[in-house]
């Protein structure tokens, strides 16, 4: 059974950072494209960030603020994000899938969960 675990979400204040962790069972995260995405009420599901090939994608709200990495000992991806924002408020999602996509969520075949982030002022 493939299963994908988000954790590290919660509240933080304006300009500071979260690191956001993404567990992987019955799937080899080095061999997916990994992505996460996120979602606030109202909203489309929008993709933030990804790695694939050793190469990691952002979306543009996010460029240079959010890191995407993955740990293939622990077979876990990551992402860390700085600088955070009021609009950054949503609940992440970590998805995983085998082919080349990276940035649309019908692509993907396997997603965790989500866990919520929300920035204050």
């Amino acid at each position: 059974q493939v299963q994908l675990v988000e954790s590290g979400g919660g509240w933080v204040q304006t300009g500071g950072s979260l690191r956001l962790s993404c567990a992987a069972s019955g799937l080899t995260v080095s061999g997916y494209a990994m992505g996460w995405f996120r979602q606030a009420p109202g909203n489309e599901r929008e993709f933030a960030a990804g790695i694939r090939w050793s190469s990691t994608y952002y979306g543009d709200s996010v460029k240079g603020r959010f890191t995407s990495s993955r740990d293939n000992a622990k077979n876990t991806v990551y992402l860390q994000i700085n600088s955070l924002k009021p609009e950054d408020t949503a609940v992440y999602y970590c998805a995983g899938q085998r082919g080349s996509s990276i940035w649309r969520p019908g692509d993907y075949n396997y997603w965790g969960q989500g866990t919520q982030v929300t920035v204050s002022s």
